[in-house]
């Protein structure tokens, strides 16, 4: 089995560009895939190798970075590895909502572990934002959240700015990274009743068993698994090659779903020249494969 390892630590970063060197030469010779993004703010990832490897890039992440772990991390497995290739990227926020980290060690933040987390869903008075976009809210959510429907963190940032000082607000995401950089903003702005779903919905699927889980439907990751279950096992869902949005089983049984093509999303809204496009990026996938396939083979 592979380990999906998610990740993040804030903490002001300097000489990105060689630490990005050194983190993608390491990477690429442990055979480890995924995504890092590197921020004066900190750092935050996802990758995917063996536990072995894996484990290896934890301690060359933590002796560069002079930690002695990180902030969050949940550990999620796959049957394949689900990314494609290594990829670092620089950017000037761990996450990107047009707002700076407020560095302040006076700020004392809010984390609810998952257990308290569904004791903190039954009370009357409290407020619980789902920090994702609405085709993340769609595939699945706990029941009782809000849907922002904002289409990027930035657009996040101004609902933000809608919720009063005195509600009692509980926010949630992936892997908790976004409510960081969400609650940060709020702190810094007078807030003190916010609380964060500690280490996200991955952490909530690895603590909290099916049968007492408050979470509606399945979970969108980032990467080729495309969703995961309550048992934070590879989903169900698929991606359409069209709109790229997640698609259902009961989506893909839909007249408008054409593999490679179009899904009941996007099917009304694809010009002629785009179905021309799609259909020839489908054929050259599937040749590629089947020529590999026979490489293999010989």
């Amino acid at each position: 089995m592979i380990t999906v390892l998610s990740f993040y630590k804030i903490k002001k970063l300097k000489k990105l560009k060689n630490l990005k060197k050194l983190l993608f030469e390491k990477i690429s010779y442990l055979s480890v895939k995924g995504l890092i993004i590197l921020s004066p703010e900190g750092i935050n990832g996802t990758l995917a190798g063996s536990t072995t490897n894996i484990n290896t890039i934890k301690k060359i992440i933590f002796k560069n970075l002079n930690i002695s772990k990180f902030d969050i991390q949940n550990i999620t497995k796959s049957k394949f590895i689900p990314f494609l290739k290594a990829k670092i990227k620089i950017k000037t926020e761990v996450v990107p909502i047009n707002e700076k980290y407020y560095f302040n060690k006076n700020i004392k933040k809010k984390y609810l572990t998952p257990l308290q987390w569904n004791k903190f869903l039954k009370l009357k008075n409290s407020k619980i934002i789902d920090a994702r976009k609405p085709f993340e809210y769609k595939v699945g959510t706990f029941r009782k959240a809000i849907n922002p429907n904002t289409y990027n963190f930035r657009e996040f940032k101004n609902y933000l700015s809608t919720i009063k000082k005195n509600e009692h607000v509980g926010m949630f995401c992936t892997g908790g990274i976004r409510c960081e950089k969400a609650s940060n903003y709020l702190y810094k702005n007078g807030f003190k009743n916010i609380y964060m779903l500690k280490g996200g919905i991955i952490n909530y699927f690895n603590k909290i068993k099916p049968k007492n889980s408050k979470w509606k439907g399945e979970c969108f990751v980032f990467d080729n698994r495309v969703t995961i279950k309550k048992d934070a096992t590879p989903g169900t869902y698929g991606v359409c090659n069209g709109c790229r949005m997640p698609i259902s089983a009961k989506e893909m049984k839909s007249p408008k779903y054409k593999i490679g093509l179009s899904c009941p999303k996007c099917y009304d809204t694809l010009s002629n020249d785009q179905i021309e496009r799609f259909t020839m990026r489908h054929n050259q996938i599937v040749n590629s494969k089947i020529k590999f396939k026979f490489r293999e083979k010989k």
